[in-house]
C-alpha cells in the first residue's frame, strides 16, 4: 500500500495509471488512500478524489469498492461537511443511471440496424452456435450481455445509497430522493422482484430506527419535515405498487402508512388521506372484500365533503352513488355462520385488523361485526345524508332491493335500473387523488344481489315453483348460475330451498330441509302431557314446612351457592382445557397437512426440473449434431473452392462427412504448409548468413582505417587544450600577487581597529561579568535568608506538633485509667449487691422450709386416722402406716389411740373441712382452692390436744396422707 504525502498526489497518481489503462491500478491506489487512518480530517481535495472514485467504480462495475469507500467518507464528512457526502452521492447516482440508459439505447439501436454487407451471411458460424446452446433470440442475448449488467449495478447503487443514508437525519431529504428513483425505476422496467426487496430495505430501516433510539444522529419522526419525507416515500410506495399490480404488497404498504399514523400519532394532510384510501378501494376491491370497499369509499366522501372546497356537486353525487352501489355489492348473509372458534376468532382478529385500517375504532371483547357490517353501513348512509347525495337510479335501486317486495317484477324492475348506471362514470376532476369511477364494476354483484333477493321473496309466497318460471323471472343469469348462487345462501341459511331436477321443479319453504320444529317434538309433547294430567289430577298441597327449615335455609342456601360456583369454575376448566386441546390438534393437523403438502409440492417440483433438464439436454445436442452437420458441409464447400487441386474428393465419396474429420484434414494441411514454410525459412537463413559474412570481411580494413585517423585527430585537439590551460592559470597567478599588494597597505589599520575592538568588548564583558557575581551573590543571601526562616517555621511546627501529642497521650492514658477504676467499681458494685442477694435467697429458702414444716405438721396432725397399734408394737413402727410423720410430731402420738374408724368411711370420706376456718399461710400454692370437700360435708375442725397449732390447706396433687413433694 503506497503512502503519499498529500492526497493531491494520490489522485495525479490514478490519473497517470489511467491514461495507460490501468484502471484497476488506479481504483486500488485511491481505495487505500480513502481507506487509510491517515486522512480522517475531511479536506477540499479529497471530494475532487471521490468524484474520481466513484467514476473508475461505476466504469469498471465495482459495487463493493464503491460502497466502502462511500461508508469511509461519510464517516469523514459526517461531522464536518455533510453537503460534499450528498454532492457525491448525487454524482454516483448519475452516472449510474446514465450508463444504464447508455446500455439500454444501445441494445434498442443494435437490434435496430440493418446496416450489413452481405445479407445472405447475416449469420456468423459463432451466432448460430450460440443461438442453438442458449436457445435465446437476438434481442433477449443483447439485454443479458448489455443491459441486464448496468440494470444490476444500478439496482445496487440504490441500496448501496439506501444503505449509506439510513438514521441519518442530515440527509433525509437525499434518502427520500434516492427511494423515489427506485421506485420509479421498478415501475420503468416493471421490476417486481426488486420492488419487493426495496420495499422490505426501507421497512427494515425504519424498524431498526425505532428499535435502536439512542443513535447519536437519528431522525426525529415528530419534526413536520422529517415526517412528511417518510411519508412521502410511503404514498410513492404504494402508488408504484397498484400501478405494478403488486395488490399485495401494496395491502403491506398501506399497513406501513398506518403504523406510521399510530407511531408519530398524527393524521397526515387530507389529500394524502383521500389517496389513502382511494388505494385501499382498489385493494379491498380486486381481494373480493367489497365491505371494506365500501367503507373506505364512505372516508373518501367524508374527507371530499369536508375539506374539498371544489367538490362539485356531480362529482359529490358520483362518489355518494359509488359508496351505494359498493354497500349493495355486500352479500347480504354471513359467511361465518358454522365456523369453527379458531376460523372465528381469525376473522374477528382480520376484522380489528381492517377496521383499525379504515379508520374505525372497535372494541375488541365487543362482537366486531356489529360494528362494521352490511345493515349499519347502510343505516349510516341513510343517517349521514349519503343516499340523498346519489342519482336518482341509485336511489331506486337501493328501495327496490332494500325495501320493496315485489317476487315476480323485481327483476324486471331492476334491470333497466342497471343498464342506466353502467353507463355512469368517469374521472372526478376536483379531485384528483380520486381513480376514475366507473359504476359498471357494481353490476355483476348487484345482479347477484338480485337474484338472492328474488329467491328470498319467492320462498316467502310459494312452496313449489317450476324451473322454467324461475328461469325467465331471472333475466341475468341461466338456472346453473342462479343454482349456483343458491346454493351458497343455503349454506348460510339465508333461504330454504331444494332443486327437484326430475320434476323440473323447486321447493321452498319448511319440507325436509328445516328440522328444528322436528327436533323437540317429543319434548313439547310430554310438557303437554304433563300439563294435562296437572290440571286432571292437582297435586295435593302439603303442610308446610317453613318453620323447621327455617334455622337451616341460610346454611343451606350458602353451601348451594358454594357447590354452583365450583361447579361452575370446574366446567369453565374443562371447557377451556377442551378447547385448547381441540385447537393443538387443529393446529397439529394443519401443521402436517403443510408439511405435507410442502413435501410433495417439492418431490413435484424437483421431478419436472428434472424432466425438463433431461428434455432440454437432449433438444440441445441433437441440435448441435445436427448444426455440426451443416457446418461440416459448408466447410467443405468453401474448403473445395478455396483448393479446387486439392486431394480432398476421397474425403467427399465417403459415406459421412463429420466436423472432426474436416478439422484433422485442416490441422494436416496446416502442419504440411507449416513445413514448407520452415524449409524456405532456413534456405533464406542461409543466404543471409554469407551476404552478412561477406560484408564484414569488406568493412574490417576501412574500420581499422576510420579508427587511426581518429585518435591522430584527438591526439592533437588534447594538445591544443593543455596549452590553453597553461596560459589561463599563469594569467590568474598575475591578479592574484597584484591583489595581495593592494591589501598589505591596510594591515596596520586593520591590526588598530581590532585592538580597539577588542579592549571595548573586554570592558564591557568585565562589568558584566561584576554585575552578574553581584546579582548571584544577592540570590544567594536571599536564599540563604529564606532557608533559615524556613527551618525555623519547621522546627517550632515539629514543636507544636510534640506538644499536641503529648497531651494526647496524656488525655488518652487520664481516660484509660479511669475507665479501669470505673470498671473496678461496678465489679466490686456487682459482687456486693450478688452477695445480698444470695443473702436475701437464704433468707427466703429458709422462711419456705419452716413454712414448708409447719404445713407438714398440720397436714400429720389433721389428716392422720387414729391408729389402734397392736400390743405388742412400740412407739417406734407408729409411721409404718406408710405416710411420713416429722420427728417433731412422733413423740405427741400416743401409744393407745382409738380405734380406727371403718376402711371403707375412711376411704370414701374426704378429711374435714378445715380450710374455712383455717388461715392459709402466706407461700400456700394458689392452686390448692380447686381442691375443696363439698359442702354437705362441712364440719368444725376437732379440737386436738395441740390446739394453738392452726390447720393450713392442702393441695390437690398430693394424695391422702402424701408428703410434700
Amino acid at each position: 500500500m503506497a503512502t503519499y504525502a498529500k492526497p493531491e498526489n494520490a489522485l495525479k497518481r490514478a490519473e497517470e495509471l489511467i491514461q495507460v489503462g490501468q484502471k484497476q491500478a488506479a481504483l486500488q491506489a485511491l481505495h487505500d488512500l480513502i481507506t487509510s487512518k491517515r486522512y480522517r480530517a475531511w479536506q477540499k481535495p479529497l471530494e475532487r478524489i471521490m468524484f474520481k472514485y466513484v467514476e473508475l467504480c461505476v466504469d469498471m462495475r465495482r459495487g463493493r469498492y464503491a460502497k466502502d469507500g462511500l461508508i469511509q467518507y461519510r464517516i469523514i464528512c459526517q461531522l464536518v461537511n455533510v453537503s460534499s457526502l450528498e454532492e457525491v452521492i448525487k454524482h454516483f447516482l448519475h452516472l449510474s443511471t446514465e450508463k444504464a440508459e447508455e446500455a439500454r439505447n444501445q441494445a434498442q439501436a443494435l437490434e435496430e440496424a440493418l446496416d450489413v454487407d452481405d445479407l445472405e451471411a447475416d449469420k456468423r458460424p459463432e451466432d448460430l452456435m450460440l443461438s442453438y446452446v442458449s436457445g435465446e433470440k437476438g434481442k433477449d442475448r443483447s439485454d443479458r450481455e448489455l443491459v441486464t449488467p448496468w440494470f444490476k449495478f444500478l439496482w445496487e447503487t440504490y441500496r448501496t445509497v439506501l444503505e449509506i443514508l439510513r438514521n441519518n437525519s442530515k440527509l433525509e431529504a437525499l434518502y427520500a430522493m434516492t427511494a423515489h428513483r427506485a421506485f420509479q425505476f421498478c415501475k420503468q422496467y416493471k421490476r417486481t422482484t426488486e420492488f419487493r426487496r426495496l420495499c422490505e430495505i426501507i421497512r427494515n430501516h425504519l424498524a431498526n430506527l425505532n428499535k435502536y433510539r439512542d443513535q447519536r444522529d437519528r431522525p426525529d419522526l415528530s419534526a413536520p419535515e422529517s415526517l412528511q419525507l417518510y411519508m412521502d416515500t410511503r404514498f410513492e410506495q404504494l402508488k408504484i405498487a397498484t400501478e405494478l399490480g403488486l395488490w399485495q404488497e401494496a395491502f403491506r404498504s398501506v399497513e406501513d402508512i398506518h403504523g406510521l399514523m399510530c407511531m408519530v400519532k398524527k393524521s397526515p394532510k387530507a389529500s394524502l388521506m383521500v389517496i389513502y384510501y382511494a388505494k385501499l378501494t382498489e385493494i379491498c376491491w380486486i381481494a373480493d372484500s367489497h365491505l371494506y370497499h365500501a367503507y373506505a369509499w364512505f372516508k373518501i366522501f367524508t374527507l371530499q365533503k369536508s375539506y374539498n372546497k371544489n367538490l362539485t356537486q356531480k362529482d359529490l353525487q358520483l362518489i355518494a352513488s359509488s359508496i351505494v352501489l359498493a354497500a349493495l355489492s355486500v352479500v347480504p348473509f354471513d359467511h361465518m355462520r358454522g365456523a369453527s372458534h379458531m376460523e372465528l376468532q381469525n376473522e374477528k382478529e382480520r376484522n380489528l385488523r381492517m377496521a383499525s385500517l379504515i379508520g374505525f375504532n372497535l372494541d375488541p371483547k365487543r362482537e366486531t361485526r356489529e360494528g362494521l357490517s352490511r345493515s349499519s353501513l347502510l343505516s349510516e348512509l341513510v343517517s349521514k345524508g349519503v343516499m340523498s347525495c346519489a342519482s336518482q337510479e341509485v336511489k331506486d335501486l337501493y328501495n327496490l332491493l332494500e325495501h320493496e317486495f315485489l317476487p315476480l317484477d323485481l327483476a324486471s324492475k331492476v334491470q333497466p335500473l342497471l343498464t342506466k348506471i353502467s353507463k355512469l362514470g368517469g374521472k372526478i376532476s376536483s379531485a384528483s387523488s380520486v381513480p376514475e369511477v366507473q359504476l359498471s364494476q357494481y353490476v355483476p354483484a348487484l345482479e347477484k344481489l338480485a337474484t338472492l333477493r328474488l329467491l328470498q321473496q319467492v320462498s316467502h309466497v310459494y312452496k313449489t315453483m317450476k324451473i322454467d318460471v324461475l328461469s325467465k323471472m331471472v333475466p341475468f343469469f341461466d338456472f346453473p348460475v342462479v343454482e349456483k348462487i343458491s346454493v351458497e345462501a343455503i349454506k348460510y341459511s339465508f333461504i330454504a330451498m331444494k332443486v327437484d331436477h326430475l320434476k323440473g321443479v323447486v321447493l321452498f319453504g319448511n319440507l325436509d330441509l328445516e328440522s328444528d320444529r322436528l327436533r323437540d317434538h317429543l319434548t313439547i309433547l310430554a310438557e303437554s302431557l304433563n300439563n294435562a294430567r296437572c290440571l286432571i289430577y292437582p297435586p295435593v298441597k302439603k303442610a308446610s314446612k317453613l318453620g323447621d327449615t327455617l334455622p337451616l335455609l341460610a346454611e343451606t342456601v350458602d353451601k348451594e351457592h358454594k357447590r354452583l360456583l365450583a361447579r361452575k369454575s370446574i366446567i369453565e376448566k374443562r371447557k377451556e382445557e377442551q378447547e385448547r386441546q381441540m385447537l393443538e390438534m387443529e393446529r397439529e393437523e394443519e401443521t402436517k397437512k403443510l408439511k405435507l403438502q410442502k413435501l410433495s409440492e417439492e418431490a413435484e417440483q424437483k421431478r419436472l426440473a428434472l424432466e425438463y433438464t433431461k428434455r432440454e439436454e437432449q433438444r440441445i445436442r441433437r441440435e448441435i449434431e445436427e448444426r455440426e452437420l451443416e457446418e461440416a458441409q459448408h466447410l467443405l464447400q468453401e474448403a473445395q473452392k478455396k483448393h479446387p487441386k486439392s486431394r480432398k474428393k476421397q474425403v467427399i465419396e465417403g459415406e459421412k462427412v463429420t466436423k472432426e474429420t474436416l478439422i484433422e484434414l485442416a490441422l494436416s494441411e496446416q502442419l504440411r504448409e507449416r513445413q514448407e514454410m520452415e524449409k524456405k525459412l532456413q534456405k533464406l537463413a542461409k543466404t543471409m548468413d554469407y551476404m552478412e559474412r561477406a560484408k564484414r570481411e569488406e568493412e574490417a580494413p576501412l574500420i581499422e582505417e576510420a579508427f587511426q585517423k581518429r585518435l591522430m585527430e584527438e591526439k592533437v585537439l588534447h594538445e591544443q587544450e593543455q596549452q590553453q590551460e597553461i596560459e589561463l592559470s599563469k594569467l590568474r597567478h598575475a591578479g592574484d600577487l597584484q591583489e595581495k599588494r593592494r591589501l598589505t597597505r591596510m594591515l596596520e589599520n586593520k591590526i588598530i581597529f581590532q585592538s580597539k575592538i577588542v579592549s571595548r568588548r573586554e570592558a564591557e564583558f568585565s562589568e558584566l561579568k561584576k554585575a552578574r557575581e553581584e546579582r548571584i551573590s544577592e540570590i544567594r543571601k536571599s536564599r540563604k535568608e529564606e532557608r533559615e526562616t524556613k527551618r525555623k517555621m519547621l522546627f517550632c511546627l515539629r514543636l507544636e506538633e510534640e506538644k499536641l501529642k503529648k497531651l494526647r497521650e496524656e488525655e488518652e492514658a487520664r481516660k484509660l485509667e479511669e475507665a479501669e477504676r470505673k470498671k473496678k467499681d461496678e465489679a466490686e458494685r456487682k459482687a456486693k449487691l450478688d452477695e445480698i442477694a444470695e443473702k436475701q435467697k437464704q433468707r427466703e429458702r429458709e422462711v419456705e422450709e419452716r413454712a414448708r414444716r409447719e404445713r407438714e405438721a398440720q397436714l400429720g396432725k389433721f389428716s392422720e386416722p387414729p391408729i389402734v397399734p397392736r400390743p405388742a408394737e412400740t412407739v417406734a413402727a407408729a409411721p409404718s402406716s406408710g405416710k411420713y410423720v416429722p420427728r417433731h410430731l412422733r413423740e405427741r402420738i400416743p401409744i393407745t389411740a382409738a380405734a380406727a374408724p371403718e376402711p371403707e368411711r375412711r376411704a370414701s370420706r374426704p378429711a374435714p373441712d378445715a380450710e374455712r376456718w383455717a388461715r392459709p399461710a402466706p407461700e400456700a400454692d394458689r392452686s390448692t382452692d380447686r381442691w375443696r370437700t363439698s359442702s354437705d360435708d362441712r364440719r368444725p375442725p376437732p379440737s386436738s390436744g395441740t390446739g394453738g397449732s392452726k390447720p393450713s390447706t392442702w393441695s390437690s396433687s398430693r394424695g391422702r396422707g402424701g408428703s410434700d413433694r
